[in-house]
């Protein structure tokens, strides 16, 4: 993009920070990475837990399952690679679906009795390959990412929405078509819905999983209840209500999965959605900026919606102390209307649009936020997020950002799919595979975009001969 330098031109820690600094950033940076450094260090959970580096595998869905919601080979394939990445927390693997009505799409995962034993076969082959390239398996966390998509669930059709509301949104409806008279859920379903999910928590726990991530981010249903202050009823309105449905749920697992983990990732801000003003152009705010605030977004200022506002993610951090939640996965916004701010990115997917600022901007945000966040609750378990648009310099901003005590673990999505070792490489001091560094070319978007499994197309080199990347080609081409 015009004025934004790619990070793989940046060859030097001097050029790196040089251009940083003309950004006006202050990104964490160390100039030498170790081994033996604080990547490298475990980390105890307050109930003795270890575990045995500060690397973390977020949850990667491939929209490659069977349609009854088991893991096909494909699914196998990117789980083993989590495995052998060398990362020793491994938050949630995948979203996996409480519910049919709320898969993302046909293919995603689904957690039922008829699915349990494919998910907990999963959850072993994940090990095995950790066990064939490291032997000790015993510092691992391994957890389950479960799921409603809400607003953006299509369960039948990987092309059209069934979306399951919680309010009606004057962006979002007509940017999605969605019918201003489509009813949204009642309160008694959501009480339903809190139920499903203990049901997938006690067959998680089942599966042999130690703790489910209570899904709260990237504008699914959890996510979207938080923003629910124009709902009336139980579950919206006021911010004990909007979090009802966590304190349901946790209740739930509390009393039906005795011993079981709670984690919830969180996008702890959120902006009004963007979208180019024409195709392949800079996306701009949807918001008119009239005036008139703004509730449809949960951490940013109401008056200013462009402004991130921490009050209410300090409160939701509070709650999930006092719930007895240790661990929480800070990210931002939502892939569907507000890419920018969740996974910075150089190159857009189809449906997107130019990055309006540079996407090492993006990066600093999201590392800022969780800096703040984990400052004022020390004693939570934070994982950070947006590591991969750094590219070459994930590993100095990372050792950084772990040993000044910003974050506890540095989570890594879609550097997982195109180069899984890297986290092995850094721990055994190899430097890095440069041509299997991700470069944000988002193929691993567009490809579910067009109906598609995900993968790395560009760079891995089992997706660049599957039949997927001729129609992938085909597709960007129109």
């Amino acid at each position: 993009m015009i004025g934004y330098a790619r990070v793989a031109q940046l060859r030097t820690a001097a050029q790196f920070a040089a251009y940083t600094c003309s950004l006006g950033l202050d990104l964490p940076f160390d100039e030498m990475v170790r081994p033996d450094g604080a990547l490298a260090q475990s980390h105890t959970l307050q109930n003795g837990t270890r575990i045995g580096n500060r690397f973390c595998v977020l949850p990667m869905e491939g929209w490659d399952g069977d349609p009854d919601g088991r893991p096909t080979e494909l699914t196998y394939r990117r789980w083993r690679n989590f495995g052998a990445s060398g990362a020793k927390l491994i938050w949630g693997g995948e979203a996996v679906a409480v519910c049919h009505d709320g898969r993302a799409n046909p293919n995603q995962l689904l957690l039922n009795d008829a699915t349990l034993p494919d998910i907990a076969a999963l959850r072993l082959s994940l090990l095995d390959a950790h066990a064939g390239s490291f032997a000790d398996t015993s510092d691992m966390l391994i957890g389950l990412q479960l799921t409603h998509s809400g607003r953006f669930s299509r369960p039948n059709d990987k092309r059209r929405l069934e979306p399951k509301l919680i309010y009606h949104h004057p962006l979002l409806d007509p940017l999605f078509d969605i019918p201003s008279d489509l009813p949204v859920l009642t309160d008694a379903e959501l009480d339903d819905l809190a139920g499903d999910f203990v049901c997938a928590a006690q067959r998680a726990q089942a599966a042999g999983f130690d703790f489910v991530d209570v899904k709260h981010c990237h504008g699914y249903l959890g996510h979207e209840l938080l923003s629910a202050r124009t709902r009336p009823g139980r579950y919206g309105g006021s911010f004990e209500n909007r979090t009802r449905f966590l304190r349901e749920i946790v209740a739930g697992i509390r009393r039906d999965c005795p011993g079981l983990g709670i984690g919830v990732r969180l996008s702890a801000f959120d902006f009004p959605p963007f979208r180019a003003p024409g195709p392949g152009e800079v996306g701009a705010s949807l918001w008119s900026g009239d005036g008139a605030e703004y509730p449809y977004a949960f951490g940013c200022n109401p008056k200013q919606p462009l402004e991130i506002q921490l009050d209410e993610p300090r409160r939701f951090l509070s709650l999930a102390q006092t719930l007895g939640i240790e661990l929480i996965c800070v990210t931002a916004g939502s892939p569907y209307y507000s890419p920018h701010i969740q996974r910075p990115a150089l190159f857009p997917p189809s449906d997107g649009y130019a990055p309006p600022e540079d996407p090492l901007v993006g990066v600093a945000r999201q590392i800022a936020v969780t800096a703040a966040l984990k400052a004022q609750f020390p004693a939570l378990t934070v994982v950070g997020s947006a590591y991969t648009y750094l590219q070459e310099w994930l590993p100095n901003v990372a050792q950084r950002v772990i040993g000044a005590g910003m974050a506890d673990f540095v989570g890594l999505g879609r550097m997982m799919l195109a180069y899984p070792e890297l986290p092995a490489d850094v721990l055994a001091g190899k430097p890095l595979a440069r041509k299997r560094i991700c470069r944000t070319f988002s193929d691993c978007t567009t490809a579910p975009r067009q109906g598609l499994v995900s993968g790395c197309y560009p760079l891995d080199d089992f997706y660049k001969v599957r039949p997927e990347a001729v129609d992938l080609k085909r597709a960007k081409e129109k």
